[in-house]
C-alpha cells in the first residue's frame, strides 16, 4: 500500500478540523439544551443521534477523507486487511492510536489470527461506539482493546464475560476465561470465574471444560470449603481422571491428592480407593498418613478424636455436598403467596461414629416478613387505626433451627448454606449461596434484592423459588491435645 500523498492530506486535514469542531459543537449543544431546557414544561428535545452513528458507519465503509490507513496481518506471509481511517476518531479513542499515528499516516500491525479476524469489529466500535459479541470473541476482542488502550471496550468486554459465565458452550468457556484473567491481572473477573466454577463444580466435572484446568487452578479450587457438589468422592474420582489424562510431575500430583478432605470419604469408600485407585497406588506414600488419620477420625468419637488431632483445619469441614445426609431440596411454588415451612434431618457428622445420629431441622420461609421498625403501630388520629404497611415494606425471611437439643452436639457447631438456584440460558445454575453459623437461626439479607412479586424474577424457576439447605457440622478441640 503506497502512502497517502500531500494532495489527499490537505483536504483530510481540512475534514478533521471540520469533524473535530462538529463533534464539540454537537456535545456542547447537547448540554446547552440540557441547562436551558430543564425548567420549562414545554421542552423537548430532537435527538438524530443514531442518524450520526449511521453516518459515521458509512464514513468508516467508504473510506471519505481519510488521513491514515492500517494493514493488519495475522502473520509475516499473510495478506493485509487494509483499513482507510480517520486519525482524529481513532485518537479520540485510543491514546495508543494517537501516538501512533502522530508522525507517520500507514501502519502495519501484527496481530494474532482470532484478533486479525475481529479488526474490523474493533474499528468499527472505535467509530460508533457499539459492538456485538460471540463467546468465542470476548478473548480477542479483550486483548485489542487493552493493547490499544480502549478502556471503554476493556470494561464493557469484562462485564460481558461476567454476565454470559452461565452460557452454554460446546467445549466450555470459563476455565478459559479465568486463565485469560489470571494472565492480564484482571482480579474482579478471576474472582468471578472462580465463584462460578466452585458454586457449580458438579456440572464442571461432567463437562469437557474440565480437562483443560490447569494444576494451579485446581489447587485453588481444592482449597476451598464453599465447592458445591455431590460428594467428597465425587470429587476424588473426577481429580483421578484429571490426574490420568495430565500425567502431572509428582510434586504436583501429590499437592492435589492431599488436598482432598479424606474424613468427609466413608471408610467403606476409603478401603475400596486403596485398593482400587491407580493414582493412590502411585502416590500412596505421600497420602498415607492422611488416609491413617481419615480411619481413625471415623473409628472414635470427636469428642475423643479432637483431645490428640487439631480438627480445626480444613481436613474436617465439610464442603457443600448435595448429598441427602448432608440436607435438602426445597422448591416453594408461589412463593410470593404466604408463609412456608418444611423439616429435614441431616447426619449428625461426618465420622462414621455418629452414622446412626440424626438432627431434625425446621425452616420457616416468609416472603414478606416485616422488621420491627416497619410493623404497624397505632396512630395519633381520632380513629386511633393501625396504619398499615406495604407489601413492598416486607422482605424475604429464612429461619432455620433444630428441632430439639442434645448432648450429642458437645463439641459441635453447624454451619447452614442457603444455596439459591436459578435458569441461565436454559442451564439450572447456582445464584447465590448464603452462610451462616449456629448462633443466628436466621439466614441475614437473604433474597434483599429479590422481587418475588413478580413472576418473571430471575430468582424464579417455573414462578418457583429452588432452594437447597445444607447444615455441615463444625468440630471443636474442647481439650487441647497432651504434648
Amino acid at each position: 500500500m503506497a502512502r497517502l500523498t500531500g494532495a489527499r492530506a490537505a483536504p483530510s486535514r481540512r475534514w478533521g478540523c471540520a469533524a473535530a469542531a462538529f463533534l464539540l459543537l454537537l456535545l456542547t449543544v447537547q448540554a446547552a439544551q440540557r441547562a436551558e431546557l430543564s425548567g420549562d414544561a414545554t421542552a423537548a428535545t430532537i435527538n438524530h443521534s443514531l442518524t450520526l452513528l449511521q453516518r459515521l458507519q458509512e464514513l468508516l465503509q467508504s473510506g471519505n477523507g481519510s488521513d491514515a490507513v492500517l494493514q493488519v496481518r495475522a502473520a509475516p506471509a499473510a495478506d493485509a486487511k487494509v483499513f482507510h481511517v480517520h486519525q482524529l476518531l481513532l485518537g479520540l479513542q485510543s491514546d495508543v492510536f494517537e501516538g501512533l499515528l502522530r508522525n507517520q499516516s500507514v501502519l502495519t500491525l501484527h496481530e494474532p489470527p482470532e484478533s486479525a479476524a475481529l479488526f474490523d469489529k474493533f474499528i468499527r466500535y472505535l467509530y460508533c461506539g457499539g459492538v456485538s459479541i460471540l463467546l468465542h470473541q470476548a478473548i480477542p476482542m479483550h486483548q485489542l482493546a487493552t493493547k490499544y488502550g480502549v478502556r471503554a471496550l476493556q470494561r464493557g468486554v469484562a462485564d460481558y464475560m461476567r454476565s454470559h459465565l452461565a452460557s452454554e458452550s460446546s467445549q466450555g468457556h470459563v476455565v478459559g476465561w479465568y486463565q485469560y484473567a489470571a494472565r492480564v491481572g484482571d482480579r474482579v473477573l478471576q474472582e468471578s470465574c472462580l465463584q462460578f466454577l466452585a458454586w457449580n463444580l458438579s456440572a464442571v466435572l461432567a463437562s469437557a471444560e474440565w480437562a483443560s484446568v490447569s494444576a494451579e487452578l485446581l489447587l485453588l479450587l481444592l482449597e476451598r470449603s464453599d465447592l458445591v457438589l455431590h460428594s467428597e468422592l465425587e470429587l476424588y474420582t473426577a481429580v483421578e481422571g484429571w490426574l490420568g489424562r495430565q500425567q502431572p510431575e509428582a510434586a504436583v500430583a501429590e499437592r492435589v491428592l492431599r488436598a482432598i478432605r479424606y474424613p468427609m470419604i466413608a471408610p467403606a469408600q476409603l478401603f475400596r480407593l486403596q485398593a482400587q485407585s491407580a493414582a493412590l497406588a502411585r502416590h500412596r506414600a505421600a497420602v498415607h498418613d492422611l488416609l491413617f488419620q481419615a480411619f481413625q477420625f471415623h473409628a472414635a468419637s470427636p469428642l475423643h478424636f479432637a483431645k490428640y488431632f487439631d480438627v480445626n483445619c480444613s481436613m474436617f469441614l465439610p464442603r457443600n455436598y448435595l448429598a441427602p445426609a448432608w440436607g435438602a431440596q426445597w422448591v416453594i411454588n408461589n412463593p410470593a403467596r404466604d408463609d412456608r415451612s418444611t423439616s429435614f434431618q441431616t447426619q449428625l457428622g461426618p465420622s462414621s461414629h455418629d452414622a446412626g445420629k440424626r438432627v431434625t431441622w425446621n425452616v420457616l420461609f416468609s416472603p414478606r416478613w416485616l422488621p420491627v421498625s416497619l410493623r404497624p403501630v397505632y396512630s395519633d388520629s381520632v380513629s386511633g387505626a393501625l396504619q398499615p404497611a406495604r407489601i413492598e415494606d416486607g422482605r424475604p425471611r429464612l429461619v432455620i433451627t433444630p428441632a430439639t437439643s442434645s448432648s450429642d452436639f458437645a463439641g459441635v457447631s453447624f454451619q447452614k448454606t442457603v444455596l439459591v438456584g436459578v435458569r441461565q440460558q436454559g442451564r439450572l445454575l447456582l445464584k447465590h449461596a448464603y452462610s451462616f453459623h449456629q448462633s443466628s437461626d436466621e439466614v441475614p439479607d437473604f433474597l434483599a434484592h429479590a422481587d418475588l412479586q413478580r413472576r418473571t424474577s430471575e430468582y424464579l424457576i417455573d414462578n418457583a423459588l429452588h432452594l437447597h439447605i445444607i447444615v455441615k457440622p463444625v468440630y471443636h478441640a474442647l481439650i487441647k491435645a497432651k504434648k
